[in-house]
């Protein structure tokens, strides 16, 4: 009754749907309806409107409600809705915050000559001048044991104990924005966004709003972070204004919250770091851009996982297909995860990671034939053996990964042993981390040749995966992209283009030797998955 339908045309459907839901969405936050009787009592008049003096002023409390005092950090005379500034002005700490305490920043929106106490039209927001991290352990040279002379004052002022447990850190920058165009707001369309920041006041007949006042929190990285100690006294603080779109202050309310709603599900300060590096570090543009490319990314991903497994799961022979070439693929996904959890990556990063990890070590169990057997609380580990066919192709591997050897091994530990002396390090494990992952991220696209040695001496590519194959050569070239937007180390940054150089080679051999998809070829394999014809005995 109805036609069948794949489970890949599912997944591209549902997708789509997604995609097409989401720009409704963003439309919907971004585009807000005006009030269509300006005269008219359910419209919302704005406060500036009637262009009043006002002055911003910037105030450090111990507490949010500024109970036990408030001391003034900054007041802005002149002040101008529309004039972007930039100050820099030095804090003076508390004992309390000094003592791994915590201390707020109220910023005032209120009239030229008054304080904020006397002005009843004034608006405020509390937010925190400190946030609590991990302090970064110390960085020593693994051979002379000399430590970091930046931080050698640090180590001596705090114990290993204390090393794990958060302390408070300044947050060196405060970005202010305030609402600049005069929107009237429909009473009966008000956005609730908006709503958590607009004050109203009765004016006769004219219900007027307050100037739309709000403090990015999406500007404060942990790379601007400085730690505070107990002989801190006076930090930096740079205090920047600038005016913002009714639209872009509702698409950041709503990223703010995303950011919050992962910190409470267990994300931690640095996770949320990355995201926000992803709104803050890039055009709005190009916002909207990486989100479809972030999209299809994981479209492309799905599809390759569910294609490589299926290949795999269907794969009793190893003809054509490098088994060396696997198992070295396995070893290099298991050191970069091992090394990106060492660097505290980002789960953006970290979480593909392990379960491509997953994925490869089952490759390896179905490349080599093992089969577990468990006898009580003992396993045993049997190896299938090769058919003529199968030792072919093993020969070849052999040979290619004989020629590699040469040059690989020698560049491996001597990179190692020049960042021994050179480089300093957490401790020798990061090392060992360190020196296999500079080893896989420089030379790893030489792990994907013997492939190549194998496709070229039996001249044929009928044997690889290349619906999972060109899924993933997709996402190389979307990891380009995501190379410069997303936070991560230089070393895992530059090894996101080496496989555009294989993708090529790849290509330029599928078509140097071209496959009829309804011939079984001289090794028994079909291209094609379900071949039209029987294939031939020999």
């Amino acid at each position: 009754m109805f036609p069948k339908t794949s489970l890949t045309s599912l997944i591209v459907g549902f997708f789509l749907l997604y995609v097409l839901h989401t720009c409704w969405v963003m439309y919907g936050i971004v585009y807000t309806k005006p009030c269509e009787k300006p005269k008219s009592d359910s419209c919302i008049s704005p406060y500036l409107a009637g262009k009043p003096r006002l002055q911003l002023s910037v105030y450090t409390a111990l507490r949010p409600n500024a109970d036990g005092g408030h001391s003034l950090v900054h007041r802005e005379e002149e002040f101008d809705v529309n004039s972007k500034f930039e100050r820099l002005v030095n804090v003076s700490l508390p004992k309390k915050t000094r003592k791994n305490g915590t201390l707020y920043a109220m910023v005032f929106l209120h009239q030229a000559g008054l304080t904020p106490w006397q002005d009843p039209h004034q608006v405020h927001l509390v937010t925190q001048l400190t946030t609590y991290m991990l302090p970064k352990p110390p960085e020593i040279s693994l051979i002379t044991g000399q430590d970091d002379p930046q931080k050698l004052d640090q180590q001596k002022q705090s114990s290993n104990s204390e090393l794990d447990r958060p302390v408070s850190h300044w947050r060196s920058r405060l970005t202010v924005n305030v609402v600049s165009e005069n929107f009237l707001f429909d009473r009966e369309a008000l956005p609730g966004d908006v709503h958590r920041y607009m004050r109203v006041y009765q004016s006769g007949k004219k219900m007027i709003y307050l100037p739309l006042l709000f403090v990015d929190e999406l500007s404060n990285r942990v790379k601007d972070l400085m730690e505070i100690n107990s002989s801190t006294t006076e930090l930096p603080l740079t205090i920047s204004y600038d005016s913002i779109a009714l639209g872009k202050l509702r698409f950041w309310i709503h990223m703010q919250d995303a950011v919050y709603s992962l910190q409470q599900f267990g994300f931690t300060e640095k996770d949320a770091d990355e995201i926000k590096g992803i709104f803050v570090d890039t055009n709005l543009y190009f916002l909207a851009l990486t989100f479809f490319v972030a999209a299809f990314h994981l479209l492309f991903d799905f599809l390759a996982f569910k294609n490589d497994i299926s290949f795999w799961k269907h794969k009793k022979s190893m003809v054509g297909m490098s088994s060396k070439a696997v198992l070295w693929r396995c070893f290099s996904t298991i050191v970069i995860f091992l090394y990106l959890l060492d660097e505290q990556t980002s789960l953006l990063v970290l979480v593909p990671a392990g379960i491509g990890s997953l994925i490869e070590v089952w490759k390896v169990k179905k490349a080599f034939k093992i089969h577990v057997v468990w006898r009580g609380l003992t396993p045993t580990f049997l190896f299938g053996k090769l058919d003529e066919s199968e030792r072919r192709t093993e020969e070849y591997d052999t040979l290619a990964m004989k020629y590699l050897s040469y040059l690989l091994y020698p560049l491996c530990v001597g990179g190692a042993v020049y960042a021994l002396v050179f480089v300093k390090y957490k401790s020798w494990y990061s090392w060992i981390i360190n020196s296999l992952v500079n080893g896989v991220y420089a030379f790893g696209f030489l792990f994907m040749l013997p492939q190549l040695f194998v496709n070229y001496k039996l001249k044929s590519v009928a044997h690889l995966p290349w619906k999972a194959f060109m899924y993933k050569a997709f996402n190389t070239f979307i990891d380009d992209v995501f190379a410069f937007i997303i936070t991560m180390p230089t070393s895992h940054r530059l090894a996101c283009f080496r496989d555009d150089v294989v993708f090529l080679v790849y290509l330029y051999q599928r078509w140097l030797y071209p496959v009829d998809k309804t011939r079984v070829n001289e090794y028994g394999v079909s291209y094609d998955e379900k071949p039209k014809g029987k294939s031939h005995k020999d």
